[in-house]
């Protein structure tokens, strides 16, 4: 009898958001003036709690905000826990200036699906044709829009 193994899907393209050494510093900071406004009102062993406490809670909440991933395999799109099979993409288009001001703005639809970070500079739209979904599009942050987008090989959206 001969076993069957599992089919692997190749991954074409990867992306990890990761924060850059700013949001680190920043969050570490924060985490230290108020801890420090906290030490300022008690005395003794229990003054040094708030340090132990809000520096560990902001560098989780940090490594958390580093978690997304990106990834277009040879079946799906995933962005962190959300995926969607490549059959249900119809277009997509990288997204900068003042176009991307406007598609996070007063173009945004609202049942739209979006993951965004401002540390990320690139922005996708992805455009869906999915009957069982009212999405209309996917707009997320992108390192690197272009590589995305020859990764999924869709079409640009037609003009309005």
């Amino acid at each position: 009898m001969r076993s069957r193994s599992a089919v692997a899907t190749t991954s074409t393209y990867q992306e990890r958001w990761t924060v850059p050494w700013w949001g680190w510093l920043g969050a570490v900071a924060v985490a230290l003036l108020l801890a420090a406004e906290i030490h300022l009102g008690y005395g003794g062993l229990r003054s040094w709690l708030p340090y132990v406490v809000f520096v560990p809670l902001a560098l989780v909440a940090v490594a958390a905000l580093s978690r997304i991933t990106v990834a277009v395999t040879d079946d799906e799109l995933h962005l962190d826990d959300a995926h969607i099979p490549r059959r249900f993409l119809l277009a997509a288009e990288a997204l900068s200036g003042d176009a991307r001001r406007d598609a996070l703005g007063p173009e945004l639809d609202p049942v739209a699906f979006v993951v965004h970070r401002p540390w990320v500079q690139g922005l996708v739209r992805v455009y869906l044709d999915d009957p069982d979904d009212p999405t209309p599009y996917w707009i997320f942050s992108s390192r690197d829009p272009e590589a995305l987008l020859a990764a999924l090989d869709l079409p640009l959206p037609a003009p309005e």
